[in-house]
């Protein structure tokens, strides 16, 4: 029998440990010698109060969406994927070839193929640690930490070498034509009369991120491969019992989660810089472990705490435009979220557990 309800584990847990880490970080705003309740105030306004705010959350959220979703298959798995940032990477590649060098006639055709492309080589970037780790034995958290470190290196080559226009001195691609440019917030909620989310980069990219939650879903929770994949990260011995095979779901679920991480680009690349650049992950793909943990790996729980991360990018902005507050206590916010819902899971759980049997053994009396 389960110690707590489902519940309170995916709800209750999570928003006690963010009210924790708000807390703390209250505590060292005060420090810094600002009024934390302003500091909230200007958050709120500047991430949720205006459709341009929303619009920038919105986008920040996109790209969390589909690197946590991609940290939250390898952990069903009993992986831990630390290489969203470079399978993005490769993913942006991918994105750039497709858009640069394939005459599209619409967007809507463009983005199925660079999404697909996207997919393709983020999942060829996952591959090579996967293997190691399945048939190798070497550690997928070593391998994808060093393999984030290569596709950087890659991707700075190629930019410099081999895709940057000639004459140019910027480590980028060119510009993508005019035909694979995605709708943005403001093309497709804008009238005549009121045009909103002005210059925010949020496009179309947002609805294919919630679609991918509702695939992941369907995936692991009504798919035998998904029950496999779950199988095996809650024990491998009875997986293999079960004639599961360990070497095909470590392979197939890094696969998986190397496509989701692949497929950040079509938001980051197509959808707002319309061109590749040095850099254009900025950190997502770490991002999306602290998306995952939070989540507990549950693609309605990652589409929440996507949104959640979208505001405090966003928020943390504002915060470092209007206030003395470095963009950088951001950071140790995520930092203390990480840190509650993580390594400190059990400070929160195990008083949970408690009152809950305790509740549970009046009722019964």
């Amino acid at each position: 029998m389960d110690k707590m309800p489902k519940w309170a584990d995916v709800v209750l847990i999570p928003l006690i440990s963010l009210i924790l880490a708000t807390i703390l970080s209250a505590l060292v705003i005060l420090a810094i010698g600002e009024n934390p309740v302003e500091a909230v105030n200007l958050m709120v306004t500047g991430a949720l109060g205006s459709t341009y705010g929303w619009g920038y959350t919105l986008y920040y959220a996109t790209n969390f969406m589909f690197t946590g979703l991609a940290v939250a298959v390898a952990f069903h798995a009993r992986l831990f994927n630390i290489g969203g940032e470079g399978q993005a990477m490769l993913g942006g590649l991918g994105v750039a070839m497709v858009c640069l060098y394939i005459p599209w006639p619409h967007w809507s055709i463009a983005l199925l193929g660079a999404g697909l492309a996207a997919a393709l080589f983020g999942a060829a970037w996952a591959a090579i640690p996967a293997y190691l780790q399945a048939k190798r034995g070497s550690h997928i958290v070593i391998t994808t930490i060093m393999f984030n470190f290569i596709a950087a290196a890659f991707l700075n080559y190629m930019l410099v070498n081999v895709m940057r226009p000639q004459g140019s001195q910027d480590p980028a691609t060119a510009r993508f034509p005019e035909a694979v440019h995605l709708p943005t917030f403001q093309s497709m909620f804008s009238t005549a009369e009121n045009v909103v989310f002005r210059g925010a980069p949020a496009n179309i990219s947002f609805f294919v991120a919630v679609l991918a939650c509702f695939v992941v879903w369907a995936l692991i929770w009504r798919t035998r491969l998904g029950y496999e994949i779950r199988a095996y990260g809650h024990s491998e011995t009875g997986a293999v019992y079960a004639g599961i095979s360990p070497v095909r779901i470590t392979i197939v679920a890094m696969l998986i989660s190397g496509a989701l991480a692949g497929m950040m680009a079509i938001n980051n690349v197509m959808g707002e810089a319309e061109r590749l650049v040095l850099n254009s992950t900025e950190g997502a793909g770490f991002i999306g472990i602290a998306v995952a943990l939070m989540g507990r790996s549950h693609p309605f729980g990652v589409f929440l705490a996507a949104l959640l991360f979208g505001f405090l990018y966003q928020g943390g902005a504002e915060l470092a435009l209007w206030t003395s507050i470095p963009r950088e206590l951001i950071v140790v916010i995520q930092a203390l979220v990480i840190l509650f819902t993580g390594a400190l899971d059990n400070m929160v759980r195990m008083p949970l557990e408690k009152l809950f049997l305790s509740l549970r053994k009046k009722g019964a009396e």
